[in-house]
């Protein structure tokens, strides 16, 4: 792990905040938007500072984001004792359910790989015309009508995408 720098005595801004746990300034006031973080005080003209403690957390949370985990398994993370079994039972099962949806997206990837390799084999480079378009053509032709739902933001497995990280 790497070290953190010696804080400064009224904690770091946001930059070196960000500089010390590898996440973004960006990143950080979304965090904060969203309940993970709480900056250790403001300064008089509004300036975030962030402790020792707030950049350990940043790091925890980048690692638990590079892991594939929503908002709210991160949250529920967070909100544990390291030191109280029924915590680490929480943890385990916080766990158990985001490796369950891993290994069916890993499942969703197989099916997907399968279906790209059928649309390459379909290509040697030797025709005069290509048939993964063609066939790319035949099935969005062949695609069931179905009405466009937008669903609001704070619904399905991550708001917003996982682009924070």
């Amino acid at each position: 792990m790497a070290a953190i720098h010696p804080q400064p005595a009224q904690g770091y801004l946001i930059g070196e905040a960000a500089r010390q746990s590898g996440v973004t300034a960006a990143n950080i006031r979304f965090y904060e938007k969203e309940q993970l973080l709480s900056p250790r005080g403001r300064s008089e003209n509004s300036y975030r500072f962030y402790s020792d403690g707030d950049v350990h957390q940043l790091r925890f949370i980048r690692l638990c984001r590079a892991l594939d985990m929503s908002l709210d398994e991160v949250r529920t993370l967070l909100g544990l004792d390291l030191k109280d079994k029924a915590d680490c039972a929480t943890a385990r099962g916080a766990l158990d359910g985001h490796l369950s949806h891993v290994r069916a997206r890993l499942a969703e990837l197989k099916v997907l790989e399968k279906d790209l390799q059928a649309l390459r084999s379909r290509c040697d480079g030797s025709d005069t015309h290509c048939h993964i378009i063609e066939a790319l053509h035949e099935r969005a032709d062949a695609l069931p009508l179905q009405p466009a739902i937008k669903k609001p933001a704070g619904e399905g497995r991550q708001a917003g995408g996982r682009r924070h990280v």
